[in-house]
């Protein structure tokens, strides 16, 4: 056997084993038994005094018992002690089979693997039990290549029980488990419902068809479920996305009061939101439904499933009221999954309203993790100005994670998203550790902000392998650019050089910056010899090219496969209507008006934001719903008067009403972005120290008016105004615009 050297630093238990009086062998068997039952770590260190002062030896038994409670509460320090103690004062115990077997079982619970082996390879005779307990420590920590080993060597002196059968295959993969599986057939062991499991849970791990079949197969063949049994196959349907799947099999359960668990209910929720292809209204409903149940059966006081609940409802497209008041409902209870969840709720939808809820967990004195900055930080990439951003950024570093590239990444797409293309390089600079998503950041940054320049030049700098996504920016920086040959140049490469295949993203790109060029046979060619069917992203780089171009025959017939593709997007009838605007066909362009009404299409508002006094103020077209919506239309006619004074006139082509050049002008005067601008010049009128560059942003592309308006506006007042469109950002300065009124 194993011999131990004697220790001479101990337990501070042992130290009571020469000044503590012994106590009586009744309370220390009692006390043995209460561990025996209800193994505790108070128990345990209570035991301990009276278990190092017994009068005479322990028996085998004893040390089995205490070994034991040492396995479950992972206590490798007592159970050591222990170990020695029984070496020196009852060596015939280490002979005793069930003795050790509990030892090696106690050793490879704790993660001392090593050690169990070591005890295992010298025991002169072994049992199911010893096998199985190593198997089962080498499962528990991953050692898949020894576990396995250990259980091919097992079947040459012992047939598995369901235990070592259930640990093997919970670190196979699926050439293993397939023979593990062959070995349960020949003995029998297929049946039994912990092997079940094992195996539905080893073939939905190893997803593919063949493992969709076998695992279902298992399934239907076993003579008796159990709710694992339930739980393993609802699993898999989510793994799979198959949430309809998931959600039929919750109902066969339900309907047959087969009885279910908080880990039902989670992969259920779970199942909903990752379908393949989501069906927004179904899975709200199915959602609302298990709401129900949640709430019948009392699980909805239970954190993990209103964090799903919330979670589920999210991405659905729920109400953020709902998922608020789901919050709410939770007060006192709430960890911090359940903070990050309805943090990332409100991320796109009301950027503002997280941040303010990021600042209600940070006063909480929960210790926040990585995940919760970064999510913070996707909301500041919603916002106008970097104000926020910079205040998180702070937050990290006092929290040092500076040096986690999770949070380098996102600190890089915040700043690069409210219009800080130097802080985000800043950020790119001082990274110590950069991955793929760094350098894909910083590229995307540069692409969004039109520096095709810097984006090259750091491509070339790159010291890790490039992936589709480095492309996706690649492309986008040269098309941003007018690139035209370059960026063909790059789009061969990256199968020639790099061995990537274009998706449809990349062709949305090339077909994008050839069509803006106005090379429309290219881009035609282009679409026709794609491996793939083009996308409606595809065919709207193209229809945006068209309508660049004023090419309305060829921008009739990309237009109708984009309504083909997606007949509630209003992108194909705006375009479209666009252009015949732009060639003065009107009627043309009020039939297509007409037909959205009947269809039920509705045009997204043109709609602008920017920063005053730390609050973020909203701009529809004509203002009409602002407070102060009298005294910008009064500073804005005086502006404009000034305006005209150094060459602005206004572009009334971009006016998409058959009225008068008079109206016309009137109607441009009043977009959503030129009445963001004046708004904010108001208040630097308040505050005429006031030198920063004003920040806002539009959900939908700048027209020429507003794009001309800004630069003369840059020039008047003598500051920079970056606007981020749909598409990108515009830095004007000096009456010029980062784009090189290329957009």
């Amino acid at each position: 056997m194993l011999r131990r050297k004697r220790i001479t630093t101990v337990h501070p238990f042992l130290r009571l084993f020469t000044t503590v009086n012994p106590p009586a062998t009744l309370e220390f068997n009692s006390s043995l038994q209460t561990l025996r039952v209800q193994p505790t770590h108070h128990h345990l260190e209570q035991l301990l005094s009276s278990f190092y002062n017994y009068p005479t030896h322990h028996s085998s038994q004893t040390y089995a018992t205490l070994f034991h409670a040492c396995a479950l509460l992972h206590r490798l320090d007592i159970g050591q002690d222990i170990h020695n103690h029984m070496l020196f004062h009852n060596p015939n115990a280490a002979q005793v089979l069930y003795t050790i077997n509990h030892l090696v079982n106690m050793y490879a619970k704790c993660g001392n693997l090593e050690c169990a082996r070591q005890l295992f390879d010298q025991m002169p005779h072994r049992n199911i039990v010893s096998w199985t307990s190593l198997i089962s420590g080498y499962a528990q920590y991953g050692r898949t290549n020894q576990c396995f080993s250990l259980f091919c060597s097992m079947l040459a002196h012992f047939r598995p029980n369901d235990f070592s059968y259930a640990s093997v295959l919970s670190v196979c993969d699926s050439s293993r488990g397939r023979q593990v599986h062959a070995v349960a057939l020949k003995t029998g062991f297929d049946t039994c419902v912990y092997v079940g499991n094992g195996l539905i849970a080893m073939y939905s791990r190893n997803s593919s068809m063949d493992g969709c079949n076998e695992a279902w197969k298992v399934f239907n063949v076993m003579e008796f479920l159990n709710l694992v049994s339930w739980n393993t196959m609802i699993a898999w349907f989510q793994m799979r996305g198959q949430g309809d799947k998931a959600m039929g099999f919750f109902s066969v359960m339900h309907r047959y009061s087969l009885g279910f668990n908080r880990a039902t209910l989670v992969s259920v929720l779970s199942s909903l939101f990752g379908m393949n292809d989501i069906d927004f209204s179904w899975g709200l409903q199915g959602c609302f439904q298990l709401h129900c149940v949640s709430v019948k059966t009392g699980f909805i006081l239970d954190v993990g499933i209103v964090t799903a609940l919330l979670k589920a409802y999210s991405i659905l497209g729920g109400e953020l009221r709902d998922c608020y008041k789901l919050f709410l409902e939770m007060s006192g209870s709430q960890d911090l999954v359940l903070w990050t969840e309805i943090i990332v709720a409100f991320s796109e939808r009301d950027p503002e309203k997280a941040i303010l809820l990021f600042g209600q967990l940070r006063r909480e004195g929960l210790s926040l993790d990585s995940y919760a900055f970064s999510i913070a930080l996707k909301s500041c990439a919603g916002l106008v100005t970097d104000r926020n951003a910079l205040m998180v950024h702070c937050e990290v570093i006092k929290y040092g994670f500076m040096d986690t590239v999770v949070l380098g990444n996102a600190l890089i797409h915040a700043y690069a998203r409210c219009g800080s293309i130097s802080q985000a390089n800043q950020v790119f600079e001082e990274m110590r550790y950069r991955d793929i998503v760094s350098w894909n950041s910083m590229l995307k940054a540069y692409a969004l902000h039109g520096k095709a320049n810097e984006a090259s030049r750091l491509f070339r700098k790159m010291d890790v392998k490039p992936d589709a996504t480095t492309f996706v920016s690649l492309l986008s920086a040269c098309s941003h650019a007018g690139w035209v040959e370059e960026g063909i140049k790059i789009f061969d490469a990256m199968f020639e050089k790099h061995g990537i295949v274009p998706q449809l993203d990349h062709y949305a790109c090339i077909v994008d910056i050839v069509g803006r060029a106005g090379h429309f046979f290219q881009a035609e060619k282009i679409i026709k010899e794609m491996p793939m069917p083009p996308d409606y992203v595809v065919w709207s780089a193209f229809l945006g090219a068209c309508r660049k171009h004023r090419e309305s025959g060829l921008a009739q017939i990309v237009a109708s496969r984009l309504k083909e593709l997606d007949p509630e997007n209003s992108l194909a009838y705006v375009l479209m209507s666009n252009v015949h605007c732009s060639a003065n066909s009107f009627n043309e362009a009020g039939h297509l008006r007409k037909q959205m009404r009947q269809l039920g299409v509705k045009k997204q508002p043109g709609l602008s934001w920017t920063e005053v006094g730390g609050f973020v103020h909203e701009f529809a077209s004509g203002g009409l719903q602002h407070p102060d919506r009298k005294a910008i239309y009064t500073n804005l006619e005086d502006f404009v008067k000034e305006l005209k004074h150094i060459g602005y006139i206004p572009e009334t082509t971009s006016s998409l009403h058959d009225i008068e050049d008079e109206q016309k002008e009137e109607q441009l005067y009043y977009h959503s972005e030129k009445l963001a601008l004046i708004y904010a010049l108001q208040d630097a009128s308040r505050s005429p120290s006031s030198c920063s560059a004003i920040k806002i942003i539009k959900n939908i592309r700048i027209c020429l008016d507003c794009h001309n308006f800004m630069k003369l506006s840059s020039k008047l007042i003598e500051r920079e105004i970056i606007v981020r469109d749909s598409n990108r950002f515009h830095h004007f300065k000096n009456g010029v615009c980062s784009c090189n009124d290329y957009w």
